[in-house]
């Protein structure tokens, strides 16, 4: 062959790697996207490739519904719905001033205040002594975003006298919004009861005790548990949706992050049935019309060339979303087989899983598993878990050799006993370990003691 033809040859090669390889890139990235990524990645592709056409929009609705909802918006531009503002710099427009947006702008009131600003502000103006303000604003300085306590308030009032601390706590808790300057949630909850002192009775017990059980039972059983009636429970669930568990989030200065779930297991006649989120991702093909003009293009190769390059690579990404959505079905299916009992029963159920166990089931590299499993998430009848969650080590040993407890599940039954126990007894790593052990869950003090710092639980002196 000739130098020339070898060199074009070469060149050929070369370019198709090249493509092959940045197609390769493209499916492996989709394979790892979260939903709110991968929505705006293809919002991105539909933009850029002319070949790409959406048959349905995400959520698309029915047109009528638009029509209203438009109307709607329309009606709101009309309205002044800030005529009784409190704001004292905000002025009316007349109608028709094409300046009165800015000059509403320039007189709103800023939304960006802090938690701590909030509090300071309102501690400034509350009549109390200097003792109590002084503290008040080291407790209110001492909160994190939730509103709860970072350090114990009590380091803080070492040097101040007996029930200064628990003036300036009441203060502090007093202040909107209420329940801030706690230990954490459920404190926080009792806390405003209180204050507003509204509540249905028994609203401690339920709070303290049937709320922690909820977290690895479902609500219905934690009912007929704890021989709640149906009207009291009905009571309770209403009552606590009129408060807040982490009241400083509404002054959070972050910009919160929505999860968007994956997929969703639903029980049905006993059967654990796999549902795929899809309905919030458009609907792509690839234009008929747009790969019709290659027939009016004539001779034009250029014309021809883009054509056909741009109606490939919509297929190739349409396919490559297909794989996606395949993968992670046979991936998800994969886990909830294997971890059956924790679909039934909770997290206490969890078994020992790796990705190589799931691998091999469905006939995938580990490395796919890890990309199809990270930043997914699937919403269950025990909350929304990243499907990552179900991969866990056992105990002790590993793969089928180890033992069929997973660490998640050891962790839960620790959680389980204190939260059954008595506050007056104490139970040390030791006793801990041996009540373990009578449930099948051999492990050392040392391992338990382990366990129990990583959920943040105190020790039997602390508690």
């Amino acid at each position: 062959m000739p130098a020339q033809g070898q060199r074009l040859s070469t060149h050929q090669s070369l370019v198709q790697k090249q493509v092959i390889t940045q197609k390769l890139i493209q499916s492996i990235k989709l394979m790892a996207m979260p939903l709110s990524e991968l929505k705006e990645t293809i919002q991105e592709e539909v933009e850029k490739n002319p070949a790409l056409e959406v048959v349905k929009e995400a959520g698309e609705v029915d047109a009528p519904a638009q029509s209203e909802s438009k109307v709607r918006d329309d009606q709101v531009t009309e309205t002044d719905f800030f005529a009784n503002s409190s704001d004292p710099g905000y002025q009316p427009a007349p109608k028709g001033d094409a300046d009165s947006k800015q000059r509403f702008l320039e007189g709103a009131v800023s939304r960006e205040e802090s938690l701590h600003d909030h509090l300071i502000n309102q501690l400034r103006i509350t009549e109390v002594s200097p003792d109590v303000a002084d503290l008040a604003e080291q407790i209110i300085w001492n909160l994190d975003e939730d509103g709860f306590h970072r350090e114990s308030p009590d380091l803080l009032a070492k040097s101040v006298e007996n029930g200064i601390l628990d003036k300036a706590l009441k203060v502090v808790r007093s202040m909107e919004p209420l329940g801030c300057a706690c230990a954490e949630w459920r404190e926080s909850l009792l806390v405003q009861a209180e204050i507003r002192a509204d509540g249905p009775e028994n609203f401690e017990h339920f709070v303290m005790n049937a709320l922690p059980l909820m977290e690895k039972k479902r609500p219905e059983d934690v009912r007929s548990s704890m021989k709640i009636s149906r009207e009291d429970w009905e009571d309770f669930e209403e009552y606590i949706r009129t408060l807040n568990p982490f009241p400083g989030r509404l002054y959070s200065t972050e910009t919160p992050q929505y999860i968007i779930p994956d997929l969703e297991v639903r029980e049905l006649e006993g059967e654990h049935v796999l549902v795929l989120n899809d309905e919030v991702l458009p609907v792509l093909r690839v234009d008929p019309d747009f790969e019709k003009l290659s027939d009016e293009t004539g001779s034009d190769k250029d014309a021809r060339r883009f054509i056909s390059d741009h109606s490939r690579e919509a297929r190739y990404f349409i396919n490559s979303l297909a794989q996606r959505d395949n993968t992670l079905l046979k991936a998800a299916r994969s886990i909830v087989e294997f971890q059956r009992d924790f679909f039934s029963g909770g997290p206490r159920f969890l078994k020992p899983l790796t990705l190589k166990d799931v691998a091999g089931e469905i006939g995938v590299h580990e490395a796919t598993v890890s990309r199809i499993t990270t930043n997914k998430y699937i919403q269950t009848d025990w909350g929304l878990f990243e499907l990552k969650f179900f991969f866990t080590n056992s105990i002790s040993g590993a793969g089928s050799s180890g033992s069929r407890v997973s660490k998640v599940a050891a962790k839960e039954v620790i959680k389980e006993i204190l939260a059954e126990t008595e506050p007056q007894k104490r139970l040390s790593d030791q006793k801990l370990s041996n009540l373990l052990a009578r449930r099948g869950i051999n492990l050392a003090r040392r391992t338990v003691a382990k366990y129990r710092n990583e959920l943040d639980l105190p020790s039997s002196y602390q508690r």
